[in-house]
């Protein structure tokens, strides 16, 4: 099976979605057909506890934290997964953000 397009799944905070939606925009990322700055996003919640060497972007260390994110979501040629990954790293906030790379079926 050949898979010539992935769907990007990106937790961020909801601050940080129209600048990161720019620069991806900038590189092309979001264009679809005759569109661009194609992109949808849905807000959820989550649970996470910063260990003793991280630098928690929030929560403390050794606390289990709960609070509202967003999960952003895009289509993207399979070829372009590590520029974009680097991309998203670069205009992210967190230390280890959560970036699932979803091959579609087309």
């Amino acid at each position: 099976m050949n898979f010539s397009y992935v769907k990007f799944e990106v937790l961020i905070p909801e601050e940080y979605i129209v600048p990161l939606r720019d620069q991806l925009n900038k590189k092309k990322v979001l264009t679809v057909g005759e569109y661009d700055h194609v992109v949808s996003y849905t807000e959820t919640k989550g649970y996470w506890r910063p260990l003793e060497a991280s630098e928690p972007y929030a929560g403390e260390k050794n606390k289990v934290a709960f609070g509202s994110e967003c999960k952003m979501e895009f289509k993207s040629s399979y070829k372009r997964i590590e520029e974009i990954i680097d991309l998203i790293k670069i205009n992210h906030p967190y230390e280890e953000p959560v970036i699932n790379v979803v091959p579609l079926i087309t």
